[in-house]
């Protein structure tokens, strides 16, 4: 499955080219669906919507900067241990991932960008199924007094 993953991830980056940078608006554009994500600290992270395959694979690729209370919402439709990587990740990141509940199983902090140009960055996942991931600046999520087991509150799209 994992390999599977990776290769529509390939094809559909291949097909956009290297301006793909610009097919997905950054968080906060007008044409960015966000969504509020409250914190166990009361803070909203406002997070973009990635919920299709193409918006899932391009992630926050080739974006050099992302605001405090920015962050990107992976929404999927079976409960696996989703990987990620960081290729083509100008800025590093917090990783959540979270059960069906909404509540954190695993979390990887201060992932730092990959600038290889092979594909062999280091790739992160849980140890158990997730249904969402939630990515946002590298070293804020401490401050949202987010751990392993907290619940966090945003809809479904």
């Amino acid at each position: 499955m994992f390999i599977r993953v990776i290769l529509i991830a390939f094809i559909v980056l291949s097909l956009a080219g290297p301006s793909s940078g610009d097919a997905t608006p950054p968080p906060g554009s007008p044409a960015a669906r966000l969504i509020p994500v409250k914190t166990p600290s009361g803070t909203v992270v406002q997070a973009e919507i990635a919920d299709t395959p193409q918006k899932r694979a391009a992630g926050l690729m080739y974006r050099d900067h992302l605001k405090k209370d920015h962050g990107m919402m992976f929404f999927f439709d079976q409960a696996q241990e989703w990987t990620f990587w960081m290729k083509n990740t100008l800025i590093a990141l917090d990783l959540i991932w979270m059960d069906d509940k909404k509540r954190v199983i695993h979390i990887e902090r201060n992932v730092p960008i990959c600038t290889r140009t092979d594909d062999s960055c280091p790739q992160y996942r849980p140890n158990d199924g997730a249904m969402y991931v939630l990515e946002i600046a590298a070293g804020t999520v401490d401050g949202l007094k987010i751990e392993k087991g907290t619940k966090l509150q945003f809809a479904n799209p």
